[in-house]
């Protein structure tokens, strides 16, 4: 509750920076402020996003300390939230990123009939998760065991799933356990 009146009072002062510094024409000021208003805002909005993750993925507790918010409006990339599982040599990790670059890309290989056709990676495949087409990669590890990746492209939000030593049945009960509906509407 402290966190959240810290948002509100630095939201607030940085309002009151921005229209005094617009009003007396020192633009870049006004701009610097409203940046860090953007910023204040994806910080509450990760915060949000954090209490909506499972506590475990699978068999694996999470990690709260290692939690990781962090909002970056000006430099192109939004929201940023990171959860880590397990303990190694098994883990898993969630990270969700709006204005991901790597959408974009994903989303090509998403849509691509080649994907589906000529070119074949056999440790790649797309996959739907809760009706998001997902690309879902596996690696196979030197010591028999396998990883696997998933991404979902949600509008401009980038959802990644990571699990070591896992199966592909695994990641995808999991990835379908997330409240992805009201991540995307927390993230927009």
């Amino acid at each position: 509750m402290l966190s959240g009146m810290a948002y509100a009072q630095d939201f607030g002062k940085n309002m009151t920076t921005a229209r005094s510094s617009y009003s007396s024409g020192n633009l870049e000021d006004a701009r610097f402020a409203m940046e860090q208003m953007l910023r204040d805002l994806d910080l509450a909005i990760g915060k949000e996003i954090l209490k909506l993750l499972p506590l475990k993925a699978g068999t694996l507790a999470a990690n709260e300390k290692a939690d990781q918010v962090s909002g970056g409006s000006a430099g192109g990339l939004g929201l940023m939230v990171h959860r880590e599982y397990g303990v190694a040599p098994k883990t898993a990790n969630i990270e969700i990123i709006n204005n991901s670059p790597l959408i974009n890309s994903i989303q090509s290989i998403l849509t691509m009939p080649v994907i589906g056709g000529m070119v074949r990676d056999e440790n790649q495949k797309v996959v739907k998760v809760q009706g998001y087409k997902s690309l879902l990669n596996r690696t196979l590890r030197e010591d028999g065991k396998t990883d696997y990746e998933l991404q979902v492209p949600m509008n401009n939000t980038m959802l990644t799933v990571r699990m070591t030593e896992t199966s592909e049945g695994d990641i995808t009960s999991f990835a379908n356990t997330l409240p992805l509906a009201k991540i995307v509407q927390l993230a927009q």
